[in-house]
């Protein structure tokens, strides 16, 4: 896609900007870091939009700092009060749909991840938001604790102008099919194959 040219142009019965406005599944994966952040990051232009952002993380416990929680916070409050931006609301799965350091069954949490999809897929059918980060959302998938053609099917069919953000390592080979957008990260260099650890403002 040199200079951000299409290099083809389908036969869909669509305009150009039809095409070019039509809402996108996103897929970040891949091994390396990332990917998280690189959702982040189009959750804020969106916000920029006046788009109304959910994010809502798998897997993280809801004792884990992530610095972008803190930042659009902060940005629901301006919006809020001064009408900037988006409404923004961050959901994490520790609270009420988490697995990671709750006692249970794996059969509980399970139960848990189920949950938290249709709370999500409620949400979706409904045209709740313009844009989803479901954030490390491969896992519950990978595990078969979410059916994956179930997603497949309620992101094929979403209605509206919303945009849907997957991150997380072995994204389902059925969800990479449907998607719009696939990233995948890879390692090059890191860090911690010198003994560094995470460091606050680059991990959190």
């Amino acid at each position: 896609m040199p200079q951000g040219r299409v290099t083809t142009t389908p036969d869909d019965g669509l305009t150009t900007r039809q095409r070019r406005n039509r809402p996108l599944v996103i897929v970040h994966t891949g091994e390396m870091k990332g990917k998280s952040t690189a959702a982040f990051g189009l959750a804020l232009r969106g916000w920029s939009q006046g788009w109304s952002i959910a994010v809502f993380q798998f897997v993280k416990s809801a004792k884990w700092k992530v610095g972008e929680e803190e930042a659009f916070r902060a940005l629901g409050a301006v919006h809020a009060e001064h009408g900037t931006g988006g409404p923004v609301e961050w959901h994490k799965m520790g609270v009420g749909w988490s697995w990671t350091r709750k006692r249970g069954s794996e059969q509980d949490h399970a139960a848990d991840a189920a949950a938290g999809w249709a709370e999500i897929r409620r949400r979706i059918e409904a045209g709740a938001h313009d844009m989803y980060v479901l954030d490390e959302f491969t896992y519950p998938l990978k595990w078969g604790w979410v059916d994956v053609d179930e997603v497949v099917e309620v992101l094929a069919a979403r209605p509206g102008h919303q945009h849907v953000v997957v991150t997380g390592r072995d994204a389902p080979a059925a969800l990479i099919e449907a998607a719009d957008l696939v990233m995948q990260t890879t390692k090059v260099k890191h860090p911690m194959d010198a003994g560094q650890k995470g460091q606050r403002g680059i991990e959190w």
